[in-house]
């Protein structure tokens, strides 16, 4: 097998699992913060928002400089360093004696985190550019399927083990799936000359986004994430409007695990399609589809309706994140590539922490059916960015790509 397929199941399957693992506290994080003594419910929502929320901040503020560390020292380095950092810190979660100290390690957990975004940095700089978008696909896949996994056995084990059982069980996890890639996984990694000006934070952003096009991504996944984001963690409210009392927990849980399904599904096709058509194609095509399914959501009268949108919301969805990381990978300057990810993933944290909070802030104002509304606003605002502000450079650059193996193979 070629050493980027090989990385690239490899991957795959350490994604699945550390998706899984870092998604089994979602179902018991209030129920947990009860059994830390928080009794209030109205507090306890609020300990579980900032809680929640914390992670992002931190991963949000250290991203750059990760990003950076990987240019200078390999991608593999920065998921051995945020594996091993987070199956820590995860395992020291079991011992938290209060809300604070579990605040204080959620922010820890941001700052090491990134096992995620290096695998996909690695993936797209050690897989040739005609089969980035094909890679990139197939590894959310591994992600999503995680996902959805994840919060089902946390909330099944939280039963049998307890609460604090899960985080020792996560983070062994997590310490599995970093040893297997500290063992398995093959980077092609050519260290930067030591002679080079070393750049601070600032000096790095300006020389990556030089390209109009790197600076307008990151507005997409910035918004992307914004507007998706937004709306999963009030989606039970919506739910509950449309069943009966002693159902919506059971339909909440379906209608997010069929989004996830579908999602899995099609990001590694229109991945591949991406990479014949040009990842800027899926982009707006994908983007367009998320927002005209977003608009009927405002409108439904029964959860099977919903549940139905949210599927076909799902296949759209799957081509969003693959197709604008391959534009990042084919407009980043070279030897730059871990930066430029790096900055891309401070923008998807920035929607990550800002969606629900902005989306809550709207539902508490108006109705979730205005959130739906606003949503497909964001994105219909995002595609008219993609069609005046990215070029779509894939079929060419893989062209050229193309010619010169040519011609080196002719030599």
């Amino acid at each position: 097998m070629k050493n980027w397929k090989r990385n690239l199941w490899i991957l795959v399957v350490c994604q699945f699992i550390v998706a899984s693992a870092m998604t089994m506290i979602i179902p018991f994080l209030p129920l947990y913060l009860k059994e830390l003594g928080v009794e209030n419910e109205a507090t306890i929502g609020l300990w579980t928002g900032v809680i929640f929320g914390a992670n992002f901040l931190t991963a949000f503020l250290f991203a750059p400089f990760w990003g950076r560390m990987a240019d200078r020292y390999g991608r593999k380095m920065m998921i051995l360093r945020s594996g091993f950092g987070m199956a820590l810190i995860i395992g020291l979660t079991g011992f938290a004696t209060g809300p604070i100290s579990l605040l204080l390690l959620r922010l820890l957990n941001g700052m090491v985190s990134g096992f995620i975004p290096a695998s996909i940095g690695l993936v797209s700089t050690n897989t040739p550019k005609d089969k980035v978008g094909y890679a990139l696909g197939i590894l959310q896949s591994g992600a999503v399927a995680g996902g959805i996994l994840g919060p089902l056995l946390g909330g099944l084990m939280a039963e049998v083990f307890g609460y604090r059982m899960i985080f020792f069980i996560t983070g062994f996890g997590i310490l599995i799936a970093t040893l297997v890639c500290l063992f398995m996984v093959r980077e092609n990694f050519k260290a930067p000359n030591k002679q080079a000006k070393k750049t601070n934070t600032m000096e790095d952003f300006k020389k990556v986004t030089e390209k109009k096009p790197v600076l307008a991504l990151y507005t997409v996944i910035f918004v992307i994430q914004l507007a998706v984001m937004g709306i999963n963690p009030l989606l039970s409210i919506y739910v509950a409007e449309l069943t009966p009392a002693q159902n919506t927990a059971f339909f909440a849980g379906l209608t997010v695990a069929v989004l996830g399904f579908s999602n899995m599904m099609s990001s590694a096709f229109l991945g591949r399609l991406g990479d014949k058509v040009g990842a800027h194609n899926v982009l707006v095509w994908a983007m367009l589809g998320v927002a005209m399914i977003s608009i009927p959501q405002a409108f439904v009268t029964d959860i099977w309706q919903l549940i139905v949108l949210r599927f076909m919301l799902g296949l759209c969805i799957g081509g969003l994140l693959p197709a604008v990381n391959t534009l990042i990978r084919l407009h980043s300057p070279e030897g730059m590539e871990g930066r430029a990810y790096g900055f891309s993933n401070s923008a998807m944290y920035l929607g990550n922490m800002l969606g629900p909070v902005l989306g809550g802030w709207v539902v508490s104002m108006t109705t979730m059916s205005a959130l739906f509304l606003i949503s497909a606003a964001l994105l219909l605002m995002n595609v008219a960015i993609v069609k005046g502000k990215v070029l779509p450079p894939a079929k060419r650059k893989f062209s050229r790509e193309k010619q010169r193996q040519r011609r080196e193979a002719g030599t």
